[in-house]
This record gives structure tokens, C-alpha cells and sequence, in this order.
């Protein structure tokens, strides 16, 4: 072998050693495997499982966008705009102790009035945990619920810091709450004392088409008390609603008047149009001796096309000694 041929072979050598070392450089890793987002309809539409873990979620919320119409607080005439958006997040999974939940729901308004104007910060509206029947946090009571329609005045404050219990047995249900009162909830502001909690109660049955409820609540601060009944029952094309309120003197629960009684019917009139005309009497209104007042209105809620719906409501109210008011709102809401 002469020294070119020698040279020549080296060459090569290396040439080979280069490339095979260029092929491993490009060579890409195998992807790992990818674990794909599961539904989960254990618990309804809208869930699915966090990955990694058997808990499920659901991201829910809305964009509304509302015009308020009426008298200011200098009995002029006025209107105001603003819009809101809200989030939840619900969590839930499955435990020998039954469902676990965790609750959280924030939203922020703009352009309120009654916010002070401009844009208002995003808030913690709702936030608990709930095990079997037992729920602790902060969210809205019973007295939270109302009719249909946009006429009644049904409740005064309906968000608490509470523990509760619910049994709910199908047709039958039952539940207790221990509250957190905040003392410029009332008629009249109130100094603290340090013992501010109220207790509310809720009895209910539902057979077939027909739901009755009633709830009772006491406020140890100003050791007064409010009673609800309501009776709700398919008739023909829609619902009809019956409502009774009673309150023995100023308290976080209701204190509209001293006594109440309200109803509405709402029907559809087609499939995307829904029509509730209401009415409301006020014995006491604001708990003020010998001044009644009544009120009658109409609600209409049209869904333009899934998850957009439109509603208006206007109100007629006449209360002794006052002149007469017309009230309502225009509200537009892309929920999701």
C-alpha cells in the first residue's frame, strides 16, 4: 500500500465517522405520550375532566349589556347603561361522603351608577365548598330565588357568609343556614353590636307539576323575623305563581313591607318568546304604618338566536302620598 492509497482510505474513514454523526444530530426524540382533555357526564353537560386527576370541571359565565330606565333618587327622570361579566368555575368529584363541590364565581361591572361610575374592579360574588348536604362560604340564600317575571320585590339581601345544611329527598327537601349580617343592609343603618347572624329555614315539596315552598328567617340583631310562602303549578301553556310575604319588623331577609302578596303567569308564545305579566300589593310599604302600594308590570324574554337572549321589562308602581312611577330595563346577555 503506497502512501496515497493510505491517504486516500483515511479520508473516507472520516468521511463516514462525520456523517454518521450529522445523521444522529437531526434525529428528532419520539413525541411523548399526550393525554387529551375527557368529557365527564357524571355531573350534567359542561364538564370534563382536569387532566391527570378524577375531579371535573365546568367554566360557565355571561357578558350582559343593560339599560335601566326610571326615577333617580331626585325623582327626576333618568336611565343609566352599564354592562357585567361573570365566571364561574365549578368542581366536583366523587367521594365516599358523596359529591364534593367547590363553587367560585366573580364578575365586574362598568359604567353603574350605583357603583359610583366609571369601571368597578372584578369582585368574588360566590365561593364554597359543599359535602353531601352540607355547603360553606359565601353565596346566595333561598330568598334569592323569586317569580319569573321582573314585577316582585321578593327578598332584600339574598348573599351571605353562611354554613348550611340542605336534605333533599326529590319531592321532598328541607334546609337550615346560619348567616353573617352586615348592618347596612337595613332600612335605617344600624351601629354594629358584634351579633350579627340570622338564621333562615326552607321546607319544600314537588309533586308532578305543582311546587310549593316556604321559608322563615329570623335576624338576632333586630330580633325581627320574615315569612315566605310560595306556590308555583303548570296551567295550559305556561306557569302561574303565588307568592306571600310577611315581616314582623326591619331585617335582612325582607323588609319591602309589612306584608305582601304577588303573582305572575308566564307562557310561551312561540318557541324563542316568552311572555309574564305580574303583579305585587304592599301592606305597610317599607314597613311604614298606613302606606300601601301596588305594582304591576310585563316581562318579555326573546332568545335571538342559542345563548343570546334579549329581555324588557316595564313597571307601573303607585304608592300612597307619592306620585305614580314607571320602571323597567332593557337588558341583552351572551351566556356561556
Amino acid at each position: 500500500m503506497n502512501i496515497k492509497s493510505l491517504l486516500i482510505g483515511s479520508a473516507a474513514a472520516l468521511a463516514a465517522v462525520s456523517g454518521a454523526q450529522a445523521a444522529d444530530a437531526i434525529v428528532a426524540a419520539e413525541p411523548e405520550p399526550m393525554e387529551y382533555v375527557r368529557v365527564c357526564d357524571a355531573f350534567g353537560t359542561g364538564f370534563f375532566y382536569i387532566p391527570g386527576t378524577e375531579t371535573c370541571l365546568k367554566i360557565g359565565g355571561y357578558v350582559r349589556f343593560q339599560t335601566d330606565f326610571g326615577r333617580d333618587q331626585l325623582g327626576t327622570s333618568d336611565w343609566d347603561s352599564w354592562t357585567r361579566a361573570r365566571v364561574t368555575f365549578d368542581a366536583k368529584s366523587d367521594t365516599e361522603l358523596g359529591t364534593l363541590t367547590s363553587f367560585i364565581a366573580i364578575h365586574g361591572e362598568a359604567s353603574k351608577k350605583e357603583s359610583g361610575g366609571g369601571t368597578s374592579g372584578f369582585k368574588v360574588d360566590e365561593a364554597y365548598i359543599e359535602l353531601g348536604g352540607f355547603r360553606v362560604g359565601t353565596f346566595l340564600n333561598w330568598w334569592d330565588d323569586d317569580l319569573i317575571g321582573e314585577t316582585d320585590v321578593s327578598s332584600n339581601v339574598t348573599r351571605f357568609t353562611s354554613a348550611r345544611y340542605v336534605y333533599d329527598g326529590g319531592t321532598f327537601r328541607a334546609g337550615i343556614s346560619v348567616d353573617e349580617i352586615n348592618t347596612d343592609d337595613y332600612l335605617v343603618a344600624l351601629p354594629s353590636s358584634g351579633n350579627e347572624v340570622g338564621v333562615s329555614g326552607m321546607i319544600g315539596t314537588t309533586l308532578g307539576g305543582v311546587n310549593f315552598e316556604l321559608l322563615g328567617a329570623y335576624d338576632t340583631y333586630t330580633e325581627e323575623g320574615a315569612l315566605r310562602a310560595w306556590l308555583s303549578a303548570d296551567v295550559g301553556p305556561g306557569t302561574f305563581e303565588l307568592m306571600g310575604y310577611y315581616a314582623s319588623g326591619d331585617n335582612v331577609y325582607f323588609n319591602a313591607a309589612k306584608w305582601s302578596v304577588a303573582a305572575d303567569y308566564s307562557f310561551k308564545a312561540t318557541d324563542k318568546l316568552t311572555i309574564t305579566p305580574g303583579a305585587q300589593y304592599f301592606g305597610d310599604y317599607e314597613l311604614v304604618k298606613g302606606i300601601d302600594a301596588w305594582k304591576a308590570g310585563l316581562t318579555v324574554d326573546y332568545t335571538i338566536v342559542e345563548n343570546l337572549k334579549l329581555k324588557a321589562t316595564v313597571n307601573y308602581i303607585d304608592i300612597d302620598k307619592q306620585d305614580d312611577s314607571v320602571e323597567g330595563f332593557l337588558r341583552l346577555q351572551r351566556s356561556f
